[in-house]
């Protein structure tokens, strides 16, 4: 396991070098990450890809060759994400496949998983509210893994002192067809309400990232709300090119990112 998650933000590697603006000036690659808590791993939040079975299909291979454009377009993390998995073998050489694509550039995580991503040598894993105990997780990965967790509730974002998690991810916030939520979107009110009780429980260095039904078109109202970035799957894996969509989320979010502090 990984001893620590850095951030890959500033990395010759991360630049989306085949864009139209990627000169160091304009690469979003280029731009500072939001601080994380004292205490736990650095995880920047910015672009988080998630590489859905259920979306990007099943193929090995393509499922690397999506994840090593979307880090090179600018995304800071990776999350391999499959449901209701029935043969873990095959999981398990998806996974290794995508953390070979991307070669350390940026972290890998699994979703709810937490043996796959120890037999695979990933960075860690994405806990729903039903899934594994972060502590009991935590306890299996060691002190060096990643462990994100989904809030859809504030009482959940309440617990959070107590857990020993590196990130949030809030949601959904809006409508998706990419995830099955039963529970209707929160909304940028909601998910700012979450947010707010999420601070106050483990204060202001936990990164926090906003998810389902997040694109172009309201990530940086989604960053004006409070999140540190921006988890996706079909808005950048759906796209035509993985790499220039990437980048364009990216600018988009570092934009905000920047508008918010400077309006501090």
């Amino acid at each position: 396991m990984p001893a620590s998650a850095t951030s890959p933000a500033n990395s010759p590697a991360n630049s989306p070098a085949n864009s139209p603006a990627n000169s160091p000036a304009n690469s979003p690659a280029n731009s500072p990450a939001p601080s994380s808590a004292a205490g736990s791993r650095a995880v920047d939040l910015r672009l988080y890809g998630l590489l859905d079975v259920g979306v990007c299909g099943a193929d090995g291979a393509r499922l690397a060759e999506l994840g090593a454009e979307a880090v090179a377009g600018g995304c800071t993390l990776l999350q391999y994400r499959e449901k209701d998995i029935a043969d873990a073998r095959a999981a398990l050489a998806r996974i290794r496949a995508i953390l070979a694509a991307v070669g350390g550039r940026v972290p890998v995580l699994v979703n709810d998983r937490v043996d796959l991503a120890l037999a695979a040598g990933a960075d860690g894993v994405h806990l729903g509210q039903s899934d594994l105990h972060p502590a009991d997780a935590r306890r299996l990965l060691g002190e060096g893994a990643i462990i994100g967790l989904t809030l859809k509730k504030p009482a959940q974002a309440d617990e959070l002192y107590r857990l020993p998690v590196d990130y949030a991810c809030i949601g959904g916030v809006f409508a998706t067809t990419s995830k099955d939520n039963p529970d209707p979107p929160v909304g940028l009110d909601g998910f700012a309400s979450i947010a707010f009780r999420a601070r106050l429980a483990r204060g202001a260095g936990l990164p926090l990232g906003a998810i389902a039904g997040i694109g172009l078109d309201n990530a940086a109202a989604v960053v004006a709300a409070g999140a540190d970035g921006v988890a996706v799957i079909t808005a950048l894996f759906g796209a035509d090119s993985v790499r220039q969509r990437a980048h364009d989320l990216r600018a988009r979010i570092d934009g905000a990112l920047a508008e918010r502090a400077g309006a501090r």
